[in-house]
């Protein structure tokens, strides 16, 4: 639990035993791009706006491949980019700024005490103070409007899944499992956040109190959530906060989360989504949710994801991202507008054919401005409480983090070619007026020649357009032939946008003398929900055919050499090249696969998201009538498009003929290396040129510097040996 009482404490200097992370200036050997160029690029983070929109302060991450770590300071500066400075120095992680009500001061999250902890400074970095101390490290804050009061996010013991240890084994390693939900991303469920409320007298955070005590879920919701799941009605006398009130199977199984709201005065939580009298449907936990027959729609209730809330200025309306469909992670985000003193609700982003990712109230307390995706771009639009939509953005960037800041607006941009930096931009009837206000890696970008980056359509098999972005190296030479990389997406529902990786980045391949053709393929949003949906329960079907027929489009360009072609995919990317290994018809020459499902029998058992599983593999393989038959060991018994248990990667095996680089993170809950590292074996009793890159201490990412580089220097050796040699 948390303390009740917290001291304040002075500024803590550390004895510095090495050096302080900060910016690099590293100076390259040529104009083009590196694994060491990316890793020494600053990162942008949160950003947050001061109430009287003066001010703007962000984070930034710099990395040390030295050190295998990275270190978060906080910056500042005015609205138009001016008077721009770094107000951290010192060597702990600084990071989640916030404005106090007036704008004089800024929160934030600091480690340098031990334990991470809420902080104050004013707005030169000068007069900084510890303001909280708890037993456990403090995870998020948000202070109320009328600066009274703060939400702290911290972890408690949870023992739903994992029994608790006994006291007097204190060295005994394993674990009794009662349910589902025992792992989670990278770790096993021991602890969940919980939202606690307290008191701030101006001095301390003070008397702080469980408001979710006694209940086994989570808030935020994990593995990505933080603070943008809670917010502050604008009177500050209540809370409202998502959560996926269910535990183990039911938990597994579900997608449907719920917006509450905590009225401070009475203690009392309420339901915004469900009628007091809503009951829960029988479901069967091993068949998708789009097959059971429930009457799931039935009624003026929310029963998919709802995530995000957010008053309105004037505390009439609250807002949040809501998914229509129950076990469907991947369903279009709607912008819901419940009226609070009516009880009605509407969506009012209807004629927006893709998700809502990120939205924020205007002043006015009728117009709200959302980000999402179209045609492989993540653009600003607008929308009145009617539903009437109009673009503010346009151009070949992804826009995120949007805020308002007076009469414009403050958002994240990248491109393909270029990482995070904060803009402004202020809308105009004919379109917005955009200027940067950061450019914290110019010193590095303007060291490097970035590649060509176009669209193409590309005629699908079965006779549509598929959008794909192709990347050209530096210095390209059409009077020359290139080898060229078919980039597989994850997701699979995740965009081919104009993302920036500091991994699986395009421009980087590019400057290694590739050409990269990466198409939205079937699946993907940004075309409208029919070429979305089309993937789920059919992975092995018209998404990969998708895929050949970019790049044979790519393969009719004479600086193309057809007979040096690569194929590259992580997640459902990394599926993808499983698949297409024994489906390629000798088209590539050689195969990376990161974190991908080899075996979509074993996936199903082993995953820990079962909604994913049975919503996109169609169920459990005994649900999709694959079952053992002495004469022909597996059949189907129903009309299912291309069932992806019996077209799993692994069944084909015996068509493998070309070489295969395997990738996984040994922490990876999401698909577990043995998928990995069943692949490579697969490939090396084949007889087949393989290795495995296995990572003991990395999740479905890359996270460390070292590791980062590491994955560099062998994706590119790899592909260099089978493509340039």
């Amino acid at each position: 639990m948390l303390t009740a009482a917290l001291t304040l404490s002075a500024n803590i200097q550390a004895t510095e035993t090495e050096p302080i992370i900060g910016k690099s200036h590293i100076t390259l050997a040529n104009d083009r791009l590196t694994p060491e160029a990316l890793w020494a690029m600053g990162r942008i983070g949160g950003m947050v706006v001061s109430p009287d929109a003066h001010h703007i302060a962000y984070t930034v991450s710099y990395y040390s491949v030295e050190q295998n770590k990275s270190h978060t300071v906080i910056c500042c500066m005015q609205p138009d980019g001016s008077d721009n400075k770094q107000l951290t120095t010192g060597k702990d992680n600084e990071t989640s700024p916030a404005f106090s009500a007036d704008g004089q001061h800024i929160y934030f999250l600091s480690d340098a005490g031990g334990t991470q902890q809420v902080w104050e400074m004013d707005l030169e970095g000068n007069n900084r103070r510890q303001i909280s101390s708890s037993e456990k490290d403090i995870e998020g804050f948000l202070f109320s409007p009328d600066g009274t009061k703060v939400i702290l996010i911290c972890q408690v013991d949870d023992y739903t899944a994992i029994e608790k240890p006994y006291d007097d084994l204190p060295k005994a390693t394993g674990m009794v499992i009662k349910d589902y939900n025992f792992k989670h991303w990278d770790h096993y469920v021991t602890t969940i956040p919980h939202l606690f409320l307290a008191q701030y007298d101006g001095h301390h955070i003070l008397d702080a109190h469980d408001i979710m005590e006694g209940e086994p879920y989570e808030c935020p919701m994990q593995p990505f959530g933080g603070t943008e799941q809670v917010c502050w009605s604008p009177d500050s006398k209540h809370i409202a906060y998502s959560s996926r009130k269910r535990t183990g199977l039911a938990y597994a199984v579900s997608t449907d989360s719920d917006i509450y709201c905590y009225d401070i005065e009475t203690g009392k939580t309420n339901n915004l989504c469900k009628p007091d009298d809503y009951e829960e449907p029988a479901i069967d936990p091993t068949r998708s949710m789009a097959k059971q027959v429930v009457n799931l729609q039935k009624g003026d209730f929310n029963v998919g994801y709802d995530t995000r809330p957010q008053y309105s200025p004037d505390g009439k309306h609250i807002a949040w991202l809501s998914m229509a469909r129950n076990g469907y992670e991947s369903d279009r985000n709607r912008l819901c507008i419940l009226h609070i003193e009516s009880g009605n609700k509407q969506y009012v982003t209807e004629t927006f054919e893709s998700g809502v990712d990120d939205y924020c109230w205007s002043a006015d307390n009728k117009t709200l401005y959302f980000t999402g995706v179209w045609h492989a771009r993540s653009g600003i639009y607008k929308t009145n409480l009617k539903g009437k939509t109009t673009a503010v953005t346009g151009g070949d960037f992804d826009y995120a983090s949007i805020a308002v800041c007076g009469k414009q607006l403050i958002a994240m941009r990248h491109s393909l070619s270029a990482p995070d930096d904060i803009y402004r931009i202020i809308p105009k009837k004919d379109g917005a007026d955009v200027l940067a206000l950061t450019h914290e890696n110019e010193h590095i970008l303007s060291q490097i020649k970035m590649g060509e980056v176009k669209e193409r359509w590309v005629k699908t098999s079965d006779g549509k357009q598929e959008l794909c972005w192709v990347v050209y190296p530096p210095h390209f030479d059409p009077a020359k032939k290139y080898p060229a990389l078919l980039f597989c997406e994850g997701g699979p529902q995740s965009p081919v946008s104009q993302f920036w990786s500091y991994r699986w980045n395009l421009q980087i391949m590019a400057a290694n003398d590739y050409i990269i053709i990466a198409p939205n393929r079937r699946g993907l949003p940004g075309f409208g929900m029919e070429w979305l949906e089309s993937v789920s329960g059919d992975y092995s079907g018209q998404c990969m055919q998708d895929y050949l027929s970019a790049i044979d489009d790519l393969c009719k360009e004479p600086y193309v050499d057809a007979d040096r072609l690569g194929c590259v995919g992580a997640s459902f990317g990394g599926y993808s090249v499983y698949y297409l290994a024994g489906h390629h018809e000798k088209r590539f020459k050689c195969f990376i696969a990161h974190d991908g499902i080899f075996n979509t029998q074993q996936q199903y058992l082993e995953t820990e998201e079962m909604w994913f599983a049975n919503w996109d593999l169609g169920g459990a393989p005994w649900r999709m009538g694959i079952t053992a038959n002495s004469d022909n060991g597996m059949q189907i018994n129903d009309g299912q498009k291309c069932n992806p248990y019996l077209t799993s990667p692994h069944l084909y095996v015996d068509r493998w003929d070309t070489p295969i680089l395997c990738i996984h993170g040994e922490k990876d809950y999401r698909i577990l290396s043995s998928q990995g590292q069943s692949a490579f074996n697969a490939a090396i009793l084949r007889g087949l040129p393989a290795e495995l890159l296995l990572y003991p201490d990395e999740n479905h990412w890359v996270l460390k510097p070292q590791n980062g580089i590491l994955w560099q220097r062998t994706f590119f050796r790899w592909l260099d040996r089978w493509l340039k040699q």
